[in-house]
C-alpha cells in the first residue's frame, strides 16, 4: 500500500520572485493546457458593496486550487489594499493542502504571464515597439513580461492621465507617448491595462501586423477597444469559458451582431492543434485576456515547483 506523508504546507510569499521566469511560466501554461480540461467553478457572496468572490479549478494531473478574494471597495480610504486573499493549492492524488500562495504574487504572474503566452504565440517574433495603455501595477507587470520574450523591445506609455505615465516611465525607462492615435499607429504590440469602461483605442488606428493583448475589462459593461479593432483583427481568447459570455469587450460585440462566436478562433487549448497561431506577416491578431481559476492553479503549481526547487 502507498505511504503519503503529512507536511505542513509551503507558505509562500513575494520572497520568491528572484527564483521565477517569465518564460518558464509561459511554458508551463502552455503544458497546463495540453493536460486534461480543467473544470472550474466561481461562487459570489455579498453584503453591500462588499464582495467574496471564490474561483476554483481542478486539472487531472495538476492538483487542485481555491482562490478565495475578498474585494472592499472602501480599503483604500484606510490604506488598505480593496482586494485581498490567498491561493490554496491542494496535491492532485490525496487532496492534502501543498500550499498557501499570496494573493498578489500569484494575480501579478498569472495575469501578464496569461498575455506574454498570448504575445509568444501571435506577435511578430522581430516585435520591437511595445505600446502600454494604463499605467498600474498591471503596466508594470507587462513590461517586465515582454522584456523577457522580446529583448530588442521599446516601450511607450499611454495613460489618461499623462503624469501617472510619466511616474512609472520614469521607474521603468519607458516614453510617455502624447497621442494615442500615433502611438498605436507605431505599435507592434498593444497591452491594454486600463479600467476603462468604454473604448478609447480605435481600430482605424492599427496597422497591419499589430497583435493586441487585452486586459483591463472584466465585466461585461467594459470595454476597451472599439468595433472596428474586432472586425480588422483575427481573434483569439485565454479561454472562451471565461471570456465570450462574462466580459464586454465580446459579449457586447456578439450580443450586438458586429462578430459571432464563431469568429474567436482559438483559446489556449487549441494550441496543441496548431490553431492559436499567427498566419501571415500583416495581420492584425487580438487576445482577450479573461483570466480564470485554471490559470491561478497553473501558475501556483509553478511558483510552489520553483519555491522548492530554488
Amino acid at each position: 500500500m502507498t505511504q503519503y506523508r503529512t507536511a505542513p504546507p509551503d507558505i509562500i510569499g513575494p520572497e520568491v520572485e528572484p527564483h521565477l521566469n517569465w518564460i518558464a511560466l509561459t511554458d508551463a501554461m502552455e503544458a497546463g493546457h495540453r493536460l486534461p480540461r480543467a473544470e472550474v467553478a466561481d461562487s459570489f457572496l455579498y453584503r453591500g458593496k462588499d464582495t467574496l468572490l471564490t474561483r476554483s479549478a481542478w486539472i487531472d494531473g495538476l492538483g487542485l486550487a481555491i482562490k478565495p478574494a475578498s474585494v472592499f471597495p472602501g480599503n483604500p480610504n484606510n490604506g488598505v489594499p480593496m482586494v485581498n486573499g490567498a491561493v490554496n493549492l491542494l496535491n492532485d492524488t490525496t487532496g492534502q493542502l501543498e500550499a498557501i500562495v499570496d494573493f498578489h504574487l500569484v494575480t501579478k504572474w498569472k495575469t501578464a504571464g496569461d498575455s506574454l503566452l498570448a504575445a509568444r504565440k501571435l506577435a511578430r517574433p522581430d516585435a520591437e515597439r511595445i505600446l502600454i495603455c494604463g499605467a498600474g501595477n498591471v503596466a508594470q507587470s507587462m513590461i517586465a513580461a515582454y522584456s523577457a520574450a522580446f529583448p530588442g523591445a521599446r516601450f511607450t506609455l499611454w495613460n489618461r492621465t499623462p503624469t501617472k505615465a510619466k511616474a512609472l516611465a520614469d521607474v521603468t525607462g519607458a516614453s510617455v507617448a502624447d497621442d494615442l492615435s500615433r502611438a498605436v499607429g507605431q505599435a507592434d504590440i498593444i497591452a491594454t491595462t486600463t479600467m476603462a469602461m468604454t473604448p478609447y483605442l480605435q481600430g482605424e488606428w492599427l496597422s497591419p501586423g499589430t497583435h493586441l493583448d487585452l486586459i483591463g475589462a472584466y465585466r461585461p459593461d467594459m470595454r476597451e477597444v472599439d468595433d472596428t479593432a474586432l472586425t480588422r483583427a483575427r481573434l483569439f481568447a485565454n479561454a472562451r469559458a471565461t471570456t465570450i459570455h462574462d466580459i464586454g469587450e465580446f459579449r457586447d460585440p456578439i450580443a450586438r451582431g458586429v462578430i459571432t462566436q464563431s469568429d474567436i478562433i482559438a483559446d489556449y487549448y487549441d494550441i496543441a492543434s496548431g490553431q492559436f497561431a499567427r498566419q501571415s506577416e500583416d495581420e492584425i491578431t487580438l487576445c482577450k485576456n479573461g483570466g480564470g481559476a485554471h490559470l491561478d492553479l497553473m501558475t501556483a503549481r509553478y511558483i510552489l515547483n520553483a519555491w522548492r526547487g530554488r
